[in-house]
C-alpha cells in the first residue's frame, strides 16, 4: 500500500511537468442538413398533411468555452457552447396542391469532449458530443390535433482536424453525427405519434482563442 502510495503521489508531481492547461473561447459556422428518405403523411382535424426535409444544407452558429490539457502529446478538450440549427421541411397543407417550406430554428447547449493527438502542426481529434434543447421550436403543422415533439437531450460524435497558430489561435474542422435517429415526433390528439426520420449531421468551422 505504501508503494502504491509514492506511486501514485509521484504520478501526481510530475503531471505539471508533463502537461499543459491551456483555456479558450471559440466560434464558428455550421452547415447542417438531415436524412428523410420519403414523405410523411399526418392526418389532422383539418384533413391530410404531407411532410417532406429537404436535404439543402442549413447554417448555424456556434460559440463558447473550452479546456484543453496536454499530457505526454495527447490531449483531452471539453467544451461547453451555446449553438444554433435550422431544419427545413416541405409541408403539404389539406386542400393545397403546392408545398410552403417550412424551417424550425433550435438553440442547445452542447458538450463536446475532445481526444486528439498531435500529428506535427495537424491536430487529429474525436470524442463525444451531447446536447440538450433550448427553448421550443417552432411548430411544423399548424393544426390542433397535432403537435411537435422534440427531444430534449441528444447524444452524438464529433471528428475532425485542427491546428494552432502562433501557440494562440486554434482552428478546427469538424464533422457532428448523432447517435439518436429521431428527434422530431408529431403527435395527435389520440397519442399516436409519427417518428419524422430525423437524424441531423453537420460540418463545424471553428477559430479560437487560447490563454
Amino acid at each position: 500500500m505504501k508503494k502504491l502510495l509514492t506511486i501514485v503521489l509521484i504520478a501526481l508531481i510530475s503531471i505539471p511537468a508533463f502537461s499543459q492547461l491551456k483555456f479558450g473561447l471559440k466560434a464558428g459556422l455550421s452547415t447542417n442538413s438531415i436524412s428523410m428518405d420519403k414523405a410523411i403523411s399526418l392526418t389532422g382535424q383539418a384533413g391530410q398533411y404531407t411532410v417532406q426535409a429537404l436535404k439543402s444544407a442549413n447554417y448555424g452558429f456556434h460559440g463558447g468555452l473550452f479546456m484543453r490539457l496536454t499530457l505526454l502529446g495527447i490531449y483531452v478538450q471539453p467544451e461547453l457552447l451555446f449553438a444554433t440549427s435550422e431544419n427545413s421541411y416541405n409541408v403539404t397543407s389539406p386542400g393545397n396542391i403546392n408545398p410552403v417550406e417550412v424551417s424550425q430554428k433550435l438553440n442547445k447547449l452542447s458538450v463536446p469532449v475532445m481526444v486528439g493527438l498531435k500529428l506535427g502542426p495537424i491536430r487529429v481529434n474525436a470524442g463525444p458530443a451531447a446536447s440538450v434543447s433550448i427553448g421550443s421550436p417552432k411548430s411544423l403543422v399548424n393544426d390542433a390535433n397535432l403537435k411537435d415533439l422534440y427531444s430534449k437531450a441528444s447524444f452524438g460524435y464529433q471528428a475532425g482536424l485542427g491546428f494552432d497558430l502562433l501557440k494562440t489561435l486554434t482552428f478546427d474542422v469538424r464533422y457532428e453525427g448523432s447517435l439518436k435517429k429521431y428527434q422530431n415526433q408529431i403527435q395527435n390528439l389520440t397519442g399516436t405519434t409519427v417518428s419524422l426520420d430525423n437524424r441531423p449531421n453537420a460540418f463545424l468551422f471553428s477559430v479560437g482563442l487560447m490563454f
